[in-house]
């Protein structure tokens, strides 16, 4: 088996075919997309290939250490991922193509109209071992 990450984006992917974002969708739209999402991680969850999934909060800040007292919290000004990833879903597969398939299907989710996003989803497999550097 091996694990792969799928990220929904906001922006910076090609465009979806059905591209209209959703904040312009009726609550209905949104109702249909969400239960698309859970119906489909339901599912595999069935097969042993669900892991874990959520949708994300636009809210969002970076923090790093900065030594002793309080770490240093910043809002930008550089690209953030709360502008760029909408959510997440992690599968653990027997393969590639696998994972090709089920980001096929969850691509297409229903947005405005009912209609199939068709939209493009980041799919990255976990690192299985840590990368070595050969002189």
């Amino acid at each position: 088996m091996a694990k792969y990450l799928l990220l929904k984006h906001y922006r910076g992917a090609p465009a979806a075919v059905n591209d209209v974002p959703m904040d312009q969708w009726t609550p209905d739209e949104i109702r249909a997309h969400v239960q698309y999402m859970n119906d489909f991680a339901e599912r595999l969850q069935g097969t042993g290939e669900y892991v874990d999934g959520q949708a994300l909060s636009p809210e969002g800040e970076w923090v790093r250490s900065d030594g002793d007292g309080k770490p240093p919290v910043t809002d930008g000004p550089f690209a953030e991922t709360k502008d760029l990833i909408a959510g997440w879903m992690i599968i653990d597969v027997d393969s590639h193509d696998r994972a090709v398939e089920l980001a096929g299907e969850l691509s297409a989710a229903p947005g405005a109209g009912g209609r199939p996003i068709h939209e493009w989803l980041e799919l990255r497999p976990f690192l299985t071992a840590p990368p070595t550097v050969d002189d």
